[in-house]
């Protein structure tokens, strides 16, 4: 009597077309599963205003969703009164594998058969278990687009990996195209890209965590912030009152400077709070995605994702972020307290020590991310060209002004007040500040100086204050073929590392840092100055043997 009185179709969400899970009734009366209705919500929750997708009435603000459980009762009756699927089984849904051998509205698909190329309902699964020759069949969980499985060539199924050609083949492939190759099976190949995966997962996890950490101690410094800022500007009320004959503007301005630092502050960290959660938000993402990879048992799918999934994650735009814990008024408050007592002779200047140290107060620093490989160096790289004007005489320029080379015989150069004239030393045309530069030189025959100078340097002469890394205007790198020396204003510092004849210099002028690296499949930090650079530096060279050579490499 019931399948009489009631159909699926009266119970059913008109936005999923499935019958209604979790109901909810909306204040117009129309009824949907509590998720649908919560999803196309949450996509206008930008404009305040909320609709009935069937009658377009809207209602503001967004309505309480409460699960209406007589409904509920009655669509969980007509599942198994009218409906009556069969027990464990339930029908395909979005983002479902349906069984490739129901007919009408299909099954949920729970295994697939890398052998037929075919996804199976519990019902129709059981012939791989009850036939004889089935049995053999290589079932798996089930996947969708098993096509993708076949070799387009000789449509069979892929179960061997090309590491040659990285790509998915299948054995008729090893025995012609790729028959010299480096093949190995699916299975293996995925067992060593898991383990970067998983080292992929370890990072991506570092980051959150670091990010977590951020936005946590933003908020606690905001906290302290505005409570600082609250107390300070009560303190600093109770001394402009008895000053209010004199100061009346002078007054008013501090405290619209502390509220309005306070709000630049306070709107500056929850802006990068936000960017921090949003990055966070991609990253779990992310991590999602390649739990999931790591789960599946189908080896070709794994593979067939694995290189667009698995490639390392961005660093991201954001610089690093140093958050200040430690955040007090109180020095404004000691500065109003000496405005007080000298407020007729010294107005004009104690304001100005004032707007001096409310500006100082800061919810965190910023500075740029380190580069954690050679892409990223590389993103930095900036075009050298050695300048003729400076260059020693018995060192002779080629290769469009990028590769030098001391020769016994002179060069003839014309008489140039900045020509190095007793160091065989030359120096580029480019100065470079105010921004991160990298490039790359190589050596070869033996001991050259890698450095940067100011434009000062001196160029006449055989003394130190000539000479890259013996003065306080340069510093330098010496190369040798088992070790290196830094150098600035005549200090040394001795380094032992492995012979690199390629090395990567990068300069981050507004952090005062610049840094030498051996440069080969990875990048060997071999020595890093640490300090301010007050005018642009300009790289260069000294050759100390007889045919050696420097080359600015070309990274473009």
């Amino acid at each position: 009597m019931a399948s009489n009185l009631w159909s699926e179709d009266q119970f059913s969400c008109s936005l999923c077309l499935e019958l209604l899970n979790d109901p909810v009734a909306i204040p117009c009366g129309h009824s949907y599963c509590m998720g649908c209705i919560k999803i196309c919500w949450d996509q206008t929750d930008h404009t305040g205003v909320y609709s009935c997708p069937q009658c377009r009435e809207t209602f503001t603000p967004r309505p309480v969703l409460r699960r209406n459980t007589m409904l509920a009762e009655v669509v969980e009756k007509l599942k198994k009164t009218v409906l009556n699927p069969p027990p464990a089984q339930s029908y395909a849904g979005l983002g479902d594998v349906p069984c490739d051998f129901c007919t009408g509205r299909k099954f949920k698909a729970v295994k697939s058969c890398l052998t037929c190329l075919a996804s199976y309902c519990e019902t129709h699964v059981m012939s791989h278990s009850e036939v004889t020759t089935l049995k053999r069949h290589k079932l798996i969980n089930a996947i969708g687009d098993l096509e993708q499985k076949l070799c387009d060539e000789h449509q069979r199924v892929l179960e061997v990996f090309c590491r040659t050609d990285q790509a998915c083949i299948c054995w008729l492939c090893t025995q012609n195209k790729h028959k010299s190759h480096d093949t190995v099976s699916a299975e293996a190949e995925r067992s060593v890209k898991q383990v970067r995966l998983e080292e992929t997962q370890t990072e991506i996890q570092q980051r959150i965590q670091e990010r977590l950490k951020d936005v946590e101690e933003l908020k606690q410094a905001v906290g302290s912030l505005k409570r600082s800022a609250c107390i300070e500007i009560k303190e600093s009320e109770k001394i402009f009152t008895e000053l209010i004959r004199y100061i009346e503007k002078i007054h008013t301005e501090v405290i619209e400077l502390i509220g309005a630092n306070e709000k630049a502050a306070v709107n500056q960290a929850e802006g990068r709070m936000k960017k921090l959660e949003q990055e966070i938000a991609e990253l779990r993402r992310r991590n999602a995605e390649l739990k999931q990879l790591s789960e599946t048992e189908d080896h070709i799918h794994f593979l067939q994702n694995f290189q667009s999934l698995c490639a390392p994650p961005e660093a991201g735009d954001l610089p690093s972020v140093t958050v200040n814990t430690d955040i007090s008024f109180e020095a404004v408050r000691k500065a109003v307290s000496e405005l007080k007592d000298h407020i007729e002779d010294f107005c004009k200047g104690e304001l100005v020590k004032i707007t001096t140290t409310v500006n100082e107060v800061a919810v965190y620093s910023l500075q740029a991310p380190e580069p954690r490989n050679r892409a990223e160096f590389l993103q930095y790289s900036c075009q050298l060209t050695l300048d003729p004007n400076t260059v020693h005489r018995n060192l002779c320029l080629s290769e469009g002004n990028r590769k030098v080379t001391w020769r016994r015989e002179t060069q003839r150069y014309t008489d140039h007040p900045e020509r190095f004239d007793s160091w065989p030393q030359g120096l580029c045309r480019e100065g470079l500040s105010g921004t991160c530069c990298y490039w790359e030189i190589e050596w070869s025959g033996g001991w050259p100086d890698i450095g940067l100078t100011y434009k000062g340097i001196s160029r006449k002469g055989g003394d130190r204050s000539c000479r890259l890394g013996f003065n306080d205007k340069s510093w330098s790198l010496s190369c040798s073929d088992s070790s290196y020396t830094a150098r600035h204003n005549n200090n040394e510092t001795a380094i032992t590392a492995p012979h690199s004849p390629r090395i990567g210099v990068y300069l981050d002028f507004n952090a005062g840092t610049l840094s030498f690296y051996g440069v080969s499949d990875t990048m060997t930090l071999l020595h890093r100055f640490q300090t301010t650079f007050t005018e642009p530096l300009y790289p260069g060279f000294r050759l100390w043997v007889y045919d050696s050579t420097v080359t600015i490499c070309q990274l473009n």
